[in-house]
């Protein structure tokens, strides 16, 4: 376990020597263990992760999906608690490790699994679950509907604990805030557990049936084929984030005033989206357009951006190209979808005196218009090294003004009712940004021009 923390070791260690205790009662002398059902499922288990090391499919093998949890559920289903334990074990310490170090990891998985299923088995050992399958002497039809009540309060517990020694080790050894270890956990992995728990049912109710182990792989295989297409999908899911991360780090990098900003034009945009109605597809699309909708500014010169005093009308222009530079930067990106009309329209004005094509009204994309108001209201609330951010009352006051003139007044307005549902996290408005607010005049002498330009005029429009 070299390179582990030493809190992290101890966390380690203890769930392992809590899963050995719980497995004692199956390897002491004179138990009835089921080894002949223990070791198909852990063969079955250890089949399910060892596609994982090859080097030909590894990639595409879903690791972390949980494509095996209705295998170890049925585990919980048809063996004691002692005996449940043991059957993640070959294929946590057998499966792919994605970081070092391996060793550490692949223990702290198989202890974490087998402690996991073990309270699955108890819980439902508890509940009287094992009556309800069927099968057995005399067999007996399992207790439906009856038996789906055991079987989702395992589920249940078995979301629980793996949580809690999830958000254990993200503070023992990822260094991850106590408060934050836990947020979120077992709100997002109920509902999968449920799925693979009733998955789990089917193969113990097939077990213990007259059609024997050999009828659960009916449900296993298909389970296991759709948990890769799952993951499949978060995977590229994944990519599109990373592709998002990069293109924002380098604006970010190139004109470090804006630092904070693109993210919360995309918290702002997702905030209007959601008191619109729009469906989660078109939503997501938005959010990024609003991440996204200064990336045209990468084919912006340094010194122009950087530039502290007021730009030439040469310069300007410059400028007022990044709309078209962003729209040619992510032309190929072909999961922006929308977006790429709101990075190439959300400097046009409803009046039809913004840029770059002077569009009015309806013609201007829906998603450029909830930009437009997204990134004035970020400009006029983030805080610049010369002046402070607006208060968000004075902000939407400033927006409603010029609602009919620059901005889309349904957009303005669902964006002032978002943030009294909201409201408005103040330490997303402390990142300074170069972009003046629109209507606004000059704060200082010197200053750099205004970004989103005044009601009836544009000045260095960003």
């Amino acid at each position: 376990m070299r390179g582990t923390p030493g809190a992290a070791r101890v966390h380690i260690l203890c769930t392992a020597a809590c899963a050995a205790l719980c497995a004692l009662p199956a390897l002491s002398p004179g138990a009835a263990t089921p080894w002949g059902t223990i070791g198909l499922l852990a063969a079955l288990y250890l089949a399910c992760e060892l596609p994982g090391r090859c080097r030909l499919v590894g990639g595409s093998v879903p690791v972390s999906a949980g494509s095996f949890f209705p295998l170890l559920l049925a585990g919980a289903f048809l063996l004691p608690p002692s005996a449940a334990v043991l059957v993640a074990v070959p294929g946590a310490l057998a499966g792919r490790v994605e970081r070092p170090p391996a060793a550490a990891r692949r223990v702290w998985r198989a202890a974490q699994l087998a402690l996991t299923v073990g309270a699955a088995s108890w819980t439902y050992a508890f509940l009287g679950g094992p009556a309800t399958l069927g099968g057995g002497s005399g067999d007996a039809v399992p207790d439906l509907p009856y038996a789906l009540l055991p079987a989702c309060a395992t589920a249940l517990v078995f979301s629980l604990v793996l949580a809690a020694l999830d958000g254990g080790i993200l503070v023992t050894a990822e260094r991850v805030a106590v408060r934050h270890a836990w947020r979120g956990l077992p709100a997002r992995s109920v509902g999968p557990h449920l799925v693979h728990a009733l998955a789990g049912l089917m193969m113990a109710v097939l077990w213990r049936s007259s059609y024997g182990p050999l009828s659960a792989l009916v449900v296993l295989l298909p389970m296991y084929i759709s948990c890769w297409v799952f993951a499949q999908y978060h995977r590229q899911h994944a990519a599109h984030r990373a592709t998002i991360r990069a293109l924002v780090q380098a604006v970010d990098i190139k004109d470090g005033y804006t630092r904070g900003h693109s993210e919360r034009v995309g918290r702002a945009s997702e905030l209007i989206a959601r008191e619109l109605g729009m469906e989660e597809s078109r939503m997501e699309a938005l959010r990024f357009a609003g991440i996204l909708h200064d990336v045209g500014k990468l084919g912006v010169p340094t010194r122009v951006l950087r530039k502290d005093g007021p730009l030439t009308p040469e310069e300007r222009r410059v400028i007022e190209l990044h709309p078209e530079y962003g729209h040619e930067i992510v032309r190929g990106i072909g999961f922006l979808d929308e977006a790429r009309a709101a990075i190439l329209h959300h400097h046009e004005r409803l009046d039809g005196s913004g840029y770059p094509y002077g569009l009015a009204g309806d013609s201007i994309p829906e998603f450029a218009r909830v930009v437009a108001v997204a990134d004035a209201f970020d400009a006029m609330t983030s805080t610049r090294s010369y002046r402070r951010g607006r208060p968000v009352p004075a902000a939407v006051e400033e927006l409603l003004r010029c609602a009919g003139s620059q901005f889309d007044p349904r957009m303005v307005h669902a964006l002032a009712h978002a943030l009294e549902r909201h409201g408005w996290s103040a330490a997303a408005n402390t990142v300074t940004s170069d972009e003046e607010p629109p209507g606004l005049p000059h704060q200082r002498a010197g200053a750099r021009p205004p970004a989103t330009g005044s009601p009836g005029r544009r000045g260095r429009q960003r």
